[in-house]
């Protein structure tokens, strides 16, 4: 598979409001150590992206291979897990 198709699979991102510093941490539960943050939320999606895009890139160049699940979302109290 090719970076672009591995950026379109629906990978669950986890975004976690600061509650002690403010802003937002965002990681990605099936891309393990894939993880940034942001002061809001569009700009912790912004830098998500990026490391996702960074993450997946590092792990093709090594031959790694990673999972994707099933669920589209799934929202906890304190966090909001989103497919994209």
């Amino acid at each position: 598979m090719s970076l672009k198709e591995y950026m379109e699979l629906p990978y669950s991102m986890s975004i976690i409001p600061d509650a002690v510093e403010g802003g937002f941490t965002v990681i990605f539960p099936e891309l393990p150590g894939c993880m940034t943050c942001g002061d809001t939320i569009d700009e912790a999606v912004e830098m998500a992206m990026d490391a996702k895009k960074c993450w997946l890139e590092e792990a093709i160049e090594m031959g790694n291979t990673f999972a994707v699940t099933r669920k589209r979302f799934k929202i906890k109290k304190g966090f909001i897990r989103i497919k994209i």
